[in-house]
This record gives structure tokens, C-alpha cells and sequence, in this order.
């Protein structure tokens, strides 16, 4: 499975989850800055956008209950709708890890999470850990959208998906450490933008394979 260094696992006895589409209530961090000159390294390859996008999730509810997550792209697909490319994602549920694995070919793996994910949250597991501080400004103002992510599948293939969004955000400043074998070569340190996601309601359907 496509990844970085802190998203191998050789684990594969996980829980096994229900198929898609996944209904859930969020709260999220989400920021972006322009990609470092490593991250191209750790991108799917071909056409990008040099634009990196992560996100710190708190999953209220969800077929698998409630679970948190972080998850980074270090460049954007090119596209009418660029997509993310996820090598890099982690949660502490192992339903979630399954079917983050089985459904969407993303790989997923396990961490702790300490924090809140409005706030002050901290994500660490074996050789890795990010921190991020979010400090929301100004009003609250209503979010309809979604988000797409393409994985490769191995074989040449892409594994499409996306995940659509309803609910009210606010503006932020996020500050983040990262450390681990890849991740302090293309998640960029410092205070970015970014969004906090106050309340929401997101579903994440099927995969469709393109070859």
C-alpha cells in the first residue's frame, strides 16, 4: 500500500468495519501551506499542484464510533477538482484503520491522541508525533463543500473517492511541530491558515477504481 515511513504496518488481523458510504459528525482543524521542495519526493507523481493540505479530525460519530485522526497530503492531484494524495494517516480505532485500508486504500494506522482537536492536540505513535495548536478568529459563518482523495492502487490504478461536508467553521492560525522519518521534510513547522470545522456533518461514499 502506497505510504510514508510513519504509515507502514505490517499488521493485518484488523476489526472488520461496514462499507461505504460513511456518515459521521466532525470537528476539525484543517490548514494548508505551499509544499516544501522535499515533498515532491513524497508525492503520488505526475501533474501536482505544490500545495499541502492536512487535517486534524475528531469523528463524534461514525459506523465504527467515535475515533480521532490526522491525515496529510504534501501535494495536491492536478485536476478540475484537485485531490489529495494520502501517504501518510492515522487513527486510534482499529475498525477505522480496516477501513480506511480495505474501502478507500488509504494507510491507515494506529496512534494516540491527546488534546483537543479545536485546540491543542497531539497525535504520536512508534518514531513519529505532530502537534498542532489552532487559535480561531473571527465569526462562525456555514461551510457546504467536500474534499477528494486519489490513491494509488499499486498497479497503476487510482482509487477515487470523496467526501462531502455540511457545517459552520471559522477561520484560524495553526501552529505545528512535526517529527518522524519523513514528515519533518514536508509538514511544514510554524503557524499556517487554516480553518477549525465547529460542528459538521460528513459522509464519505464509495471507492471507484481508474485505470
Amino acid at each position: 500500500m502506497w505510504s510514508v515511513p510513519e504509515s507502514d504496518d505490517g499488521r493485518t488481523d484488523w476489526p472488520a468495519s461496514p462499507p461505504p458510504p460513511w456518515p459521521a459528525s466532525v470537528r476539525a482543524t484543517l490548514w494548508w501551506h505551499r509544499s516544501t521542495p522535499a515533498a515532491r519526493e513524497y508525492g503520488p507523481g505526475g501533474p501536482i499542484v505544490p500545495m499541502t493540505l492536512a487535517m486534524m479530525v475528531n469523528y463524534l460519530e461514525s459506523p465504527v464510533g467515535p475515533y480521532r485522526e490526522i491525515l496529510a497530503s504534501p501535494v495536491l492531484r492536478r485536476g478540475p477538482i484537485p485531490a489529495m494524495a494520502v501517504p501518510f494517516i492515522a487513527v486510534d480505532s482499529e475498525p477505522s484503520v480496516h477501513g480506511g485500508r480495505e474501502h478507500w486504500k488509504l494507510p491507515k494506522v494506529l496512534a494516540e491522541f491527546s488534546g483537543d482537536v479545536l485546540g491543542d492536540l497531539t497525535a504520536v505513535s512508534e518514531g513519529w508525533k505532530v502537534r498542532t495548536s489552532a487559535s480561531p478568529r473571527g465569526p462562525q459563518l456555514p461551510i457546504v463543500g467536500g474534499l477528494s482523495f486519489a490513491q494509488p492502487d499499486g498497479d497503476g490504478a487510482l482509487c477515487r473517492a470523496s467526501a462531502r461536508l455540511r457545517g459552520r467553521f471559522r477561520y484560524a492560525r495553526v501552529t505545528v511541530e512535526a517529527e518522524g522519518p519523513t514528515l519533518d521534510r514536508w509538514l511544514r513547522p510554524g503557524t499556517h491558515h487554516g480553518i477549525v470545522i465547529t460542528s459538521g456533518s460528513m459522509a464519505t461514499g464509495p471507492a471507484r477504481i481508474e485505470r
